[in-house]
């Protein structure tokens, strides 16, 4: 009786009414909420507690996906829902308070949950702009989809997004179990994670929409990685810098760096170095691998000709040992480093590049100020 009364109130009808205005919005607040989420709460590297957190994710978004996909699915009519939330849903009065898409609403946070978890973590060491450009482009999609009636259209979008984040959750997960980084493997997973969403959207007594764009994107996926627009998961790059000396202390790196400039106070050093005729300049980089795996990679050194581009000085390469939750660190150098622009590309013996580090090389007599940080 007391619960009948509260619901009745003046204050739960004006929050009913409130609720009513901004449903609209809901599927965009839990797009990015659970993209927020993970944003603010991932870590670095990937361990296999994540992915078998980020596979449950998975699966339950297929649940869901295969329950709403039902013929006799319809959210509006409780009498269709399966027993268990049927009665969760008259409980809660789900439909006065105008919550008849919940499961879309669950489907779009774990939605957000997995491309944050994945997607960041995919593309944030390679700094590609192209992949977050594509990150925007499949949120803007699916938010403006939501305010579309056509139920067609909104499960093309649906079966797209859950293999576009089986393909990425894979691309993760072959590699770090074989403990091999081939390009092979990367092709394989992608194949994986399209065939999971192929093989559920055939399964599903009644697939709306299309699995078409599914494949589409597995395409993208394969072009981009063959172009290098994908770093060569499941290595995440940690921390990469350029100094004029290194030193090994209790563990740590001891870098010799050039302060910024006083009113650049956002940033400790600086990438516009001052060299003097012979010294010395380090590049040293941190790269997450999982335990068990093993490679090599490479520190290409390049400076930039107006006419030539990029042109390589020298190809470097290091063993890299899985397992350091640091990243492993490993440094190269060079001397005699003629004025002008430069970079270091980290790559693998495969050329898939990490990620890049610009500098810029000025020839001067006297050497300026150091200062000196840990790595």
């Amino acid at each position: 009786m007391l619960f009948t009364q509260i619901k009745q109130s003046p204050p739960m009808q004006n929050l009913a009414k409130k609720l009513a205005k901004v449903r609209e919005f809901f599927p965009a607040m839990f797009f990015f909420g659970g993209f927020a989420w993970d944003a603010f709460t991932i870590g670095h590297s990937v361990a296999a507690q994540d992915l078998c957190i980020f596979g449950a994710y998975l699966a339950t978004a297929g649940l869901i996906l295969y329950v709403i996909g039902r013929p006799s699915y319809i959210l509006a009519d409780s009498t269709n829902l399966p027993n268990w939330l049927s009665k969760i849903y008259i409980k809660l009065n789900l439909k006065k308070y105008h919550w008849p898409n919940f499961p879309y609403f669950l489907l779009q946070f774990i939605f957000g949950n997995l491309l944050s978890s994945l997607f960041i973590l995919y593309f944030k060491s390679a700094s590609h702009w192209l992949a977050w450009l594509m990150c925007l482009l499949l949120g803007a999609m699916l938010v403006g989809n939501e305010y579309l009636e056509d139920e067609y259209k909104r499960f093309t979008l649906s079966w797209a997004l859950f293999g576009f984040c089986a393909m990425l959750l894979f691309n993760f997960a072959l590699p770090f179990l074989i403990g091999s980084i081939q390009p092979i493997w990367f092709y394989l997973s992608t194949l994986m994670g399209l065939a999971a969403a192929h093989w559920l959207y055939k399964t599903t007594p009644n697939h709306f929409g299309s699995i078409k764009p599914a494949w589409l994107i597995a395409a993208g996926l394969m072009l981009a990685y063959a172009g290098d627009m994908i770093p060569p998961v499941p290595l995440v790059k940690r921390d990469i810098a350029v100094a004029y000396s290194l030193t090994k202390i209790n563990g740590d790196y001891q870098l010799t760096q050039q302060p910024s400039n006083w009113w650049v106070f956002w940033h400790k050093t600086s990438t516009d170095l001052q060299v003097t005729p012979g010294q010395r300049v380090y590049c040293i980089s941190s790269v997450f691998a999982p335990p068990g795996l093993n490679t090599k990679l490479y520190h290409r050194w390049q400076i930039y000709d107006k006419n030539q581009g990029w042109i390589t000085q020298s190809h470097i390469g290091f063993t890299l040992s899985g397992g350091r939750y640091n990243g492993f660190r490993g440094y190269t150098y060079k001397q005699n480093l003629q004025a002008g622009k430069w970079r270091v590309a980290v790559e693998t013996e495969s050329e898939k590049t990490v990620t890049v580090y610009d500098f810029s090389i000025k020839t001067v007599s006297v050497a300026p100020p150091l200062v000196m940080q840990l790595f």
